[in-house]
């Protein structure tokens, strides 16, 4: 590789050195910084993030100039760890599949900086909170440059420890720090799958071919000397650990409360870093997945039901934050449901679509709240597109990039991702790939439904608010805040041309620049009259979920009130999100918190029992110390004062001054020694 390789270090050492200096400054100052240093953080933080986005880009255009063998770069930075025959290295590494999530971390993550130095202009604690982005960045870089499986966890923890502090930035809020704490438990669980994976890969790794390098290189190699069922085993463990930070059943129920946090986190977390991990890391490891067919048969079934669920509970909420975090939920099955057919490219080119138009949306949900006084509820909305044109404007764009509208790149990615799933046969249940269709079919329909819903509602009609004068004063966003949205809309809307499939006459170049570093099944003949015949059924799906949401919002707007009593069972089920939450506090967490407090309780009683018996040993303690004191101490004492004074007597007497008996002692003294002579 060319001159720009020697630079690969800047990329996550740029938000490191923001995240230090602003992590500095707020810990000095506190939330009474200076205006000043404010003001210099806010240049700071997207500066930094935009030093990285140029360097990733310089190495993705000399990636270009090379032959498909000779674009991966790495840049060993230092020995890590050294135990024996284990050495893992401190190894950043760039091919094709790395720079893309690369260039879509700092890219977009850019954008939400800058976006951020308007949206929390006022916020008293705005550095800490550029100091928790930068980090967050740092980590999510860290994760896709990593070289071997070790330093990816690093990063995978990373970016859960940095979710749990931006989802909890209102800590004060004690709904808010309770969401940043459910993230980060529901987190753990999935990460405990994913290490008890790595051990499991690690000693099978070393038993079978006896190497003790973790690289994804070295592992590539060997993984196949594993017995099927242990890889097997591996794989779904691995698939465990991306459910929690991808959100798929049973571990999403802590992305909608992820909310919580400040809008342009939530558009971080769910559009350019966190929910993404799990994807890229099966897509780095597809060289496992691939050779464990169960494990994708199950990853497929999870990702349907997970998109399904989550876009019908979609269609029931008000929040404008809501809507969209179960919209994401439903767009992270699209994705798994890629992976689950062994389409990996189709999966990462709908994690780039995703990116910028779920950045937008979010960003333009930001901006709506701010304009609107913090509101979030789209029932006390309406009318707003002619007070906030751009973010109107922008937002509908994103609106028809994530329905599927023909044109906009929402509607490639997905279009690809259901003909993979309807073209790939499966070897387990034939019948598998319809039914995987059928369900991603009509969820792509429910999500046209619910994000016209929230369009019409928050844009269109009259303002349903109680406060009149507060919608008179509702004003467009700062340019720091629309600019973003606006380069955010152009992606949404031609950045899916680079997927253009063969069937429209394209290239479909996104494919041909994965394919060689990701673990692909061999493709069916393709089909394109069937590929056309079932884009056009997308095609009509999505136009009628939006005119369904034109004629119950906008032509018939008391029609959903009709329908929500008519069928109040149903409504009342998806309103309450399928009660998921209500059954894990009811089966798993008040369980937990009982037997936590009998844990409590029995330790109480035997700490008491414990203090008792302390103290009645204490007291026998004492008396037999009593006894032993009189009896042996004082006893001993005075007993040999008494030998002494008796001895002292016998002595008195030996000397009473008669030189007769002196005479005695002598001469009976030499008579004993000469009789002890004699005897010896």
């Amino acid at each position: 590789m060319d001159q720009m390789a020697n630079y690969i270090w800047i990329i996550p050492a740029a938000p490191l050195l923001g995240f230090m200096i602003n992590a500095g400054v707020s810990f000095f100052y506190g939330a009474d910084a200076p205006a000043g240093l404010k003001k210099l953080s806010a240049l700071l933080s997207p500066a930094v993030i935009l030093v990285s986005f140029f360097i990733g880009l310089g190495i993705f255009l000399e990636m270009l100039g090379h032959g498909e063998s000779e674009r991966a770069v790495s840049q060993n930075l230092y020995t890590w760890i050294k135990a024996g025959t284990l050495e893992a290295n401190a190894t950043l590494y760039l091919d094709q599949l790395s720079i893309v999530f690369v260039l879509i971390i700092t890219g977009v993550g850019f954008l939400i900086h800058l976006y951020s130095t308007g949206y929390m202009d006022h916020d008293r604690s705005m550095i800490r909170y550029f100091a928790y982005l930068n980090l967050f960045t740092f980590a999510m870089l860290i994760l896709v440059m990593a070289d071997n499986i070790l330093l990816l966890f690093v990063g995978w923890e990373g970016v859960g420890l940095c979710s749990y502090l931006l989802i909890g930035f209102w800590f004060a809020v004690p709904k808010y720090a309770s969401a940043g704490m459910k993230a980060f438990i529901v987190n753990r669980i999935g990460d405990f799958g994913f290490i008890i994976g790595f051990f499991m890969l690690f000693w099978g790794v070393f038993h079978y071919s006896g190497t003790t390098n973790i690289a994804f290189d070295s592992l590539k190699s060997v993984v196949g000397s594993l017995p099927g069922w242990y890889l097997t085993t591996i794989s779904l463990l691995f698939f465990f650990g991306a459910t929690g930070k991808s959100a798929q059943i049973p571990l999403y129920v802590w992305l909608p409360d992820a909310m919580a946090g400040p809008t342009p986190v939530s558009a971080l977390i769910h559009a350019a870093t966190m929910v993404t991990a799990g994807v890229y890391m099966i897509a780095r490891m597809s060289f496992i997945f691939i050779a464990t067919p169960f494990t994708l048969t199950v990853i497929s079934i999870v990702a349907a039901l997970t998109a399904f669920v989550a876009a019908t509970i979609a269609i029931t909420q008000n929040d404008i934050k809501k809507v969209l975090a179960y919209s994401t939920v439903s767009q992270l099955g699209y994705m798994f449901l890629a992976i689950g057919s062994g389409a990996f490219t189709a999966g990462v080119f709908h994690v780039m679509t995703h990116a910028f138009f779920k950045a937008l949306l979010f960003l333009g949900a930001g901006s709506v709240i701010l304009s609107a006084h913090h509101e979030q509820n789209i029932l006390l909305m309406g009318g707003l597109r002619k007070k906030i044109p751009v973010t109107f404007i922008t937002f509908f764009i994103g609106t028809l990039a994530i329905a599927g509208i023909p044109g906009l790149s929402g509607f490639f990615s997905k279009d690809e991702i259901l003909w993979k799933v309807y073209s790939t046969p499966n070897e387990f249940f034939p019948e598998l790939p319809l039914f995987l269709w059928l369900t991603g079919l009509i969820t792509a329909g429910i999500t046209s439904f619910y994000m016209f819903r929230l369009l019409f509602l928050t844009f269109f009609g009259k303002f349903r608010g109680d406060d009149e004068e507060a919608y008179e004063e509702v004003h467009e966003s700062p340019l720091t805040m629309t600019i973003p949205l606006m380069i955010l809309a152009v992606l949404s809307a031609v950045s899916g041309y680079i997927g253009l499939p063969e069937s429209l006459g394209g290239q479909n170049l996104i494919h041909k620049w994965l394919a060689p570093v990701l673990a692909l099944k061999e493709e069916p003949v393709v089909n394109h009259e069937m590929e056309s015949h079932l884009m056009n059924l997308s095609i009509l799906v999505s136009f009628a979920g939006a005119f369904m949401a034109y004629v119950l919002y906008i032509l018939k707007p008391a029609t959903p009130g009709v329908i929500a009593k008519t069928f109040a069972p149903i409504y009342k089920l998806l309103y309450g999100k399928y009660f998921v939450d209500e059954i894990y506090e009811a089966v798993i967490v008040a369980p937990l918190l009982k037997i936590r407090l009998m844990l409590n309780t029995f330790d109480h009683k035997i700490i008491d029992a414990f203090v008792n018996l302390t103290a009645v040993v204490t007291k026998a303690i004492s008396r037999l110390h009593g006894i032993f004191d009189r009896v042996f101490v004082d006893g001993a004492v005075n007993n040999v004062a008494t030998f002494t004074q008796y001895q002292a007597g016998i002595m008195r007497n030996l000397q009473n001054g008669s030189m007769n008996r002196y005479l005695y002692y002598i001469v009976g003294s030499f008579i004993m020694i000469y009789v002890f002579i004699r005897i010896l």
